[in-house]
C-alpha cells in the first residue's frame, strides 16, 4: 500500500511562505531532497500531485488546493478506509510549538489546527500520522509568544516568515526529511522513538 504525504496550506501566491503554509514548504523540501518529479495539478484530488519512490516505499505527495479549512476535500476518493488512514502522514503548521522544533504524532486531537479537523472530520478517523511544525517566534528568554484572542492567531498564521525564519524552517526541512525516510524504511516507532 503507498504512503500519502499531505502538505497542509492555503493555495495561491498571496500565501506563499506564510506561517500556516509551513506544511506546504517542508513537504517542497522534502520532494527536492528526494528528486522526485514536479507537483501537477489532478481535478480529481483538487491538489496538486507527484509520486515516486522512497526508501522503496511508493509515496504520492499531495499538497490540497482548497483552502485550509476544506483540507480534507483532496482526501476524500482518495483514503477509502481507516487502514490507509495510517498510511497518511499530514504536514502542519502548530502553533503552540516553538519555530526550529517539530513533532511526530499519531490519532490525537487536532490542536485547533482546521485543516487537520477538517481531514479528520472528512475521513471519520484520527488515525493518522501528523508532522506538527513549530511556527512560533520566541521572546529572548526561549519562551514561545503566543498571539492573544482569535484575530491575533488568525493575523499571525497568515503573517509570512522573515527571512531568518525561512532559514530555520529549511533547516527543520532537512531534518523531517530524514525523520521521513526512517519512517517509511522503519516504521512510526523506530521514527517516534529516533526524532521526538
Amino acid at each position: 500500500m503507498k504512503w500519502i504525504i499531505v502538505g497542509l496550506g492555503n493555495p495561491g501566491g498571496e500565501y506563499k511562505n506564510t506561517r500556516h503554509n509551513a506544511g506546504r514548504l517542508v513537504l517542497e523540501e522534502f520532494r527536492v531532497a528526494q528528486n522526485l518529479p514536479e507537483r501537477e495539478y489532478k481535478k480529481t484530488y483538487q491538489a496538486l500531485v507527484t509520486k515516486g519512490e522512497v526508501g522503496g516505499k511508493e509515496v504520492l505527495l499531495l499538497e490540497p488546493e482548497t483552502y485550509m479549512n476544506d483540507s480534507g476535500k483532496s482526501l476524500v476518493s482518495l483514503v477509502k478506509s481507516k487502514k490507509q488512514a495510517t498510511q497518511m502522514i499530514v504536514i502542519h503548521d502548530d502553533i503552540d510549538l516553538s519555530l526550529g522544533t517539530w513533532k511526530f504524532s499519531f490519532n490525537r486531537g487536532s490542536g485547533g489546527q482546521k485543516g487537520v479537523e477538517s481531514i479528520a472530520a472528512t475521513l471519520k478517523t484520527k488515525e493518522f500520522i501528523r508532522v506538527r511544525v513549530g511556527i512560533l517566534a520566541t521572546t529572548p528568554t526561549g519562551k514561545p509568544k503566543k498571539p492573544k484572542g482569535g484575530e491575533a492567531v488568525v493575523k499571525f498564521v497568515l503573517g509570512k516568515f522573515k527571512e531568518d525564519e525561512m532559514v530555520i524552517l529549511k533547516k527543520v526541512g532537512k531534518e523531517i526529511t530524514q525523520a521521513l525516510e526512517t519512517l517509511l524504511t522503519e516504521g512510526l516507532d523506530k521514527a517516534m522513538n529516533q526524532w521526538n
